[in-house]
């Protein structure tokens, strides 16, 4: 299985926002929307990412000034990518070795998703399942 197996069965709403974007207008469309992380987008080229773990970090950081704070002066700017050829093992090896749970998907320099670290056990699990079905049904039938 690859990323693309992932983004295929995804909404094809992507939910971005801008450098300059207050905060709190962030922060509400990551409530708004139940979602982890925004990618952050300046003249339709990505620039960086914006997570609840950037924001918690900055809320302990800047607790009396949080309110002034835009997305550029939270947003990791050195982005760990994929593209929608890496197969889902690759994919949790570098998820897991780089300790984020966000992937943006690039092709060709071009944005084409965002993939989560429960996208990607999702789809293993299923991977798996399908597997030991397969196994079953050799035992069972011979072939």
């Amino acid at each position: 299985m690859i990323v693309s197996d992932i983004l295929s069965k995804k909404e094809d709403q992507l939910l971005t926002t801008t450098p300059d974007t207050q905060l709190n207008d962030a922060i509400d469309l990551l409530n708004t929307h139940n979602i982890g992380s925004l990618l952050v987008l300046e003249d339709d080229t990505l620039v960086g990412i914006i997570t609840e773990r950037d924001i918690l970090r900055a809320t302990g950081e800047n607790m009396d000034r949080l309110s002034s704070l835009k997305v550029r002066d939270l947003m990791t700017t050195d982005l760990v990518i994929c593209s929608p050829e890496m197969a889902l093992a690759k994919v949790e090896v570098l998820m897991t070795g780089e300790r984020i749970r966000h992937l943006p998907v690039m092709q060709d320099e071009k944005l084409v998703g965002l993939i989560s670290i429960g996208d990607v056990v999702k789809a293993r699990l299923q991977e798996s399942e399908a597997e030991a079905e397969e196994l079953k049904n050799y035992i069972r039938t011979g072939r």
